[in-house]
């Protein structure tokens, strides 16, 4: 529920600004209110009080500033706003390196790779998977005030990283016990229709399924007629040759080999999804709702979330490339070791935020964060100091 409040919170503030710069003071009154529907009795009145502060030192420095680079500038300047930068673009940049786009945009192509031949099977097994992100959605809702949010994406990126892990140990498996390539079966659909960079290798008693479907060879895969995890036919890739090997009651396949750990991939495929939407999923947004000062909410969550669709656009461009160069086990692997980077960077940058006030935030930054000095807690201990 926290990052609905913490859009009307951000919204509020806009409101509030607006009202007192144009003298219309009235309005605080409004702006209280609206205040007492989302924080505790006790804590409305310390909140306004920041409000006030923060908007007296906005009015100040507005004229100094020279535009949009100006702001930028002084922001870069501000110990507090640029140690929430760090923890702000740390947590956007992360969530897109776990590889999580990518396994949403090309969940019908890694299905395939698990050896999930038909496209409509794999498109439905995409789709629970995307119904799942969803889910876990609804699930952060529920735990984000409970358990915090430096918590919350400390526990997803572990998950994430052990699954990645996984499905990095099942590609691997899958690839190595992928069916052989048969001189029989291959012959059987005649010499015309044997993909070239198979009739040409030297090394080709040594060919499976794997080696038949890499990119430079341009092959596809036709499962033999004893069963799919038999040794096949490495054959070339056209609608007449597809339709021969369907036409023999065999599956064709062009993006991954048969396997009988597939579904294991499946499995942790959507684990994945499940433990990556409660943590990573929307915790980054409500902690870029929370970790700047309100003069630089706006550009320092406008900077983080430009970090955010940046690093996505570069996973996503580059996915379908380092699984052809790397393979499937080899990409995942290597999300995994981003992912690692990214829950030290967390652990290391990142306070927790629940239960803190706009004033509280910049003071534990102003002094700043550090996961070993806790201080947080202290924070903590003061504000409830100054409450009795």
């Amino acid at each position: 529920m926290d990052f609905f409040v913490s859009s009307i919170n951000t919204l509020f503030s806009t409101i509030y600004f607006s009202s007192v710069s144009n003298g219309k003071q009235g309005k605080e009154e409004e702006a209280k209110s609206i205040l007492e529907k989302i924080y505790r009795p006790e804590e409305v009145e310390d909140e306004l009080q920041s409000l006030r502060a923060s908007i007296e030192e906005e009015k100040k420095e507005q004229v100094a500033e020279g535009g949009f680079f100006g702001q930028l500038k002084n922001a870069w300047k501000n110990d507090v706003v640029r140690r929430g930068l760090y923890a702000g673009i740390t947590v956007q940049v992360a969530q897109q390196f776990v590889g999580i786009n990518t396994v949403m945009y090309y969940s019908p192509t890694i299905i395939q790779f698990a050896g999930f031949a038909s496209n409509k099977t794999a498109m439905a097994l995409s789709l629970i998977t995307s119904g799942l992100n969803a889910i876990g959605s609804i699930v952060s809702m529920c735990f984000v005030d409970r358990y915090g949010r430096r918590r919350l994406m400390i526990i997803s990126m572990i998950g994430i990283i052990s699954c990645l892990v996984v499905l990095s140990i099942i590609f691997f498996q899958a690839s190595v016990t992928a069916p052989k390539i048969s001189p029989t079966e291959t012959a059987s659909f005649g010499g015309n229709s044997t993909c070239e960079a198979y009739t040409k290798a030297k090394d080709a008693t040594a060919w499976g399924c794997v080696r038949c479907l890499q990119k430079e060879a341009g092959c596809g895969y036709c499962s033999a007629e004893g069963g799919i995890y038999q040794p096949g036919a490495c054959l070339a890739v056209n609608d007449a040759v597809k339709g021969a090997c369907r036409a023999a009651k065999r599956t064709w396949y062009t993006e991954g080999c048969p396997s009988k750990i597939g579904f294991l991939a499946v499995i942790f495929l959507a684990l994945y999804i499940i433990i990556y939407s409660p943590g990573m999923g929307t915790v980054p947004w409500i902690v870029n709702s929370e970790i700047y000062p309100l003069k630089y909410r706006g550009i320092g969550g406008g900077i983080a979330a430009v970090a955010n669709w940046s690093s996505n656009l570069v996973v996503s461009e580059t996915f379908l490339t380092l699984t052809d160069h790397l393979g499937s086990s080899g990409t995942f692997l290597l999300f995994a070791g981003f992912s690692l980077i990214g829950l030290m960077s967390i652990f290391l940058l990142v306070p927790e935020t629940k239960g803190l006030q706009f004033a509280e935030v910049e003071k534990l930054l102003e002094k700043g964060y550090s996961p070993f000095k806790k201080s947080s807690k202290k924070v903590k201990k003061e504000k409830d100091g100054h409450s009795s």
